[in-house]
């Protein structure tokens, strides 16, 4: 179930979701390399988190093998700005353009709900509790750990609180099947919060072969749900619902 836009409205533009995708935009192409392998294994390498560095849980000289060329050795010196800058790395093509849609698609309403700055913070403090659930589940990881998506994760738990009947058209795959659906942004947001737990239970602990981190995931979307509450502006969150009660009366006309 992918997600291709929603029936859901903005008062204001959302100047910075736009500029968060424009970072990592940026970094993908700067500092990755658009995805060259030394560019790629070196930027994971050295702006990725590894909680076993970070937390110094794992053994000096411990070491991951990103690449045939190039290994990751830890050298007991894990810095807690990769909390930071793991959120603008990115392990792929695929990562980053999926992460940065779904970034656009859920983004813009959320950050209508609260403002750009306070986004801003919102958006920080997922990602900051998307890695801290990742590390706790396997503190001695030498993985390192790149990606958007536990801030995203946490944009995606805000939507689901603030509009549980927004319209998500998605698209479905099911072998030869496909088809696009609109369901409620409630049930489509649920089932990606139930892969991920289902995703993230056999994985505990399984830091050291790598993989999706779906506690990241988790730990994102649960931040969202909680923040948003202490994030959204009663205001704005008026203007949104003045907005939609008008675009739905000019639907009924016609």
């Amino acid at each position: 179930m992918f997600p291709l836009r929603d029936e859901n409205p903005t008062a204001h533009w959302p100047v910075a979701t736009v500029a968060i995708i424009a970072l990592n935009i940026m970094s993908w192409v700067v500092v990755q390399g658009l995805g060259s392998e030394a560019a790629l294994a070196s930027s994971v390498c050295r702006w990725g988190l590894i909680p076993g560095d970070v937390l110094g849980t794992a053994p000096t000289g411990a070491s991951f093998r990103i690449t045939e060329q190039l290994v990751c050795v830890l050298d007991g010196n894990g810095s807690w700005i990769t909390v930071l800058t793991s959120m603008f790395m990115h392990g792929g093509w695929f990562h980053v353009i999926g992460n940065l849609w779904f970034l656009w698609i859920f983004g813009d309403n959320v950050e209508d709900a609260m403002g750009s700055v306070r986004f801003v913070i919102f958006y920080l403090l997922c990602g900051a509790a998307a890695a801290a659930l990742q590390m706790f589940t396997d503190t001695g990881s030498v993985v390192p750990m790149v990606g958007a998506s536990g801030a995203i994760g946490g944009v995606m738990g805000a939507y689901a609180l603030l509009y549980p009947r927004a319209h998500i058209h998605t698209f479905i795959f099911l072998g030869f099947y496909m088809t696009t659906i609109a369901v409620p942004a409630l049930f489509m947001l649920g089932y990606w919060f139930l892969l991920q737990l289902l995703s993230g239970l056999p994985a505990l602990g399984d830091g050291a072969r790598g993989g999706v981190a779906f506690w990241a995931h988790i730990g994102g979307f649960l931040a969202g749900i909680v923040l948003i509450v202490l994030f959204k502006d009663p205001v704005r969150l008026a203007q949104h619902r003045s907005l939609t009660q008008r675009r739905t009366a000019r639907h009924r006309l016609f």
